[in-house]
């Protein structure tokens, strides 16, 4: 019996537009403005936007290009391919290995360019993977909650956004009264939000990541890798909420004289209390999910399929 190749999910290829259309926005940013209205870089015009788009291909696309190797070498039988996907989650995995993103200086080195070669292996796969065309999951539990929670943090990465595209909002209407952007913090060269890349819009690019990728989970064929996945999933969604926090308070908040308290920088993992908090918060949010099960069977692959007889669960 012939079974027909399943489709890839969409939610692969809008994690994949957001950040080639957030990429494109930083070269044209980056190229244009010199480097003292930027963050630790040093390099100016089309040579400048380029070595921030390699680091940018490494925090926080390289994280991304991790769970989008698993999930297409979950939808294949091919052993290349999967040798493949493998081999780039290894290349991305650096990423996480001290000195390769550095955020006192994000000018690109030799180093950034093997989780490069992750995230090129995840792109490279997913174009692929489109001859088998494309559908987007199935109604979901829980997607008016990532609708919502999509919004409230577009909303609250507005000034990030805005300093991606290389502007203020201090003259946009009611904005520009909301959210503090151009103005000097004494003893501060950069205004409250400097122009270019924020951690924040990392981590809303993470979130909106989770939210998009946790649709496609349930469908995963292989138990261990479906569950692998959808924990990785919770500890990308609070991670990524952890680091908008972060920049958020210290620039609307403690930039405007309201507190020193500082909510602590967890952009590198390490033993502490906040990032106890982030893995705990993970498994919440998986456990909490997982309590939200879908009684129905294992989605075949379209077409008609070899079913597998197991019962998916909502990851986060």
């Amino acid at each position: 019996m012939t079974t027909h190749p399943q489709k890839l999910p969409r939610e692969i290829v809008a994690v994949w537009l957001l950040y080639l259309v957030d990429a494109t926005v930083m070269l044209v940013t980056y190229t244009r403005l010199p480097a003292r209205e930027l963050y630790h870089v040093s390099g100016t015009g089309l040579t400048g936007g380029l070595s921030r788009v390699l680091s940018f291909s490494n925090f926080s696309t390289a994280l991304v290009a991790i769970a989008i190797l698993a999930l297409l070498a979950d939808r294949t039988r091919s052993r290349v391919t999967i040798a493949v996907a493998v081999t780039g989650v290894i290349c991305c995995a650096a990423v996480v290995w001290p000195g390769v993103v550095d955020q006192a200086d994000l000018d690109a080195r030799s180093v950034n360019a093997i989780p490069g070669i992750g995230v090129l292996i995840a792109l490279l796969l997913t174009a692929l993977a489109l001859r088998d065309g494309t559908a987007w999951s199935p109604r979901r539990a829980g997607d008016r909650v990532r609708i919502v929670v999509a919004v409230v943090a577009v909303v609250f990465a507005l000034p990030w956004i805005a300093a991606e595209s290389g502007f203020f909002l201090n003259d946009a209407p009611l904005l520009g009264r909301v959210f503090q952007t151009g103005r000097f913090v004494a003893g501060d060269p950069l205004p409250a939000v400097h122009h270019g890349h924020h951690h924040g819009l990392d981590g809303l690019l993470l979130l909106l990541t989770a939210l998009l990728l946790s649709r496609t989970v349930p469908a995963m064929r292989h138990t261990a890798l479906r569950v692998a996945v959808g924990l990785y999933l919770a500890l990308m969604a609070v991670y990524g909420v952890a680091n908008s926090a972060n920049d958020f308070w210290t620039e609307q908040v403690i930039k405007r004289g309201w507190t020193t308290w500082a909510i602590p920088n967890v952009i590198l993992p390490k033993v502490s209390i906040a990032w106890s908090l982030i893995v705990l918060g993970a498994a919440v949010l998986y456990a909490l999910a997982s309590s939200r099960t879908v009684k129905q069977p294992h989605e075949p692959p379209e077409g008609g399929g070899i079913k597998h007889g197991r019962s998916a669960k909502v990851s986060p």
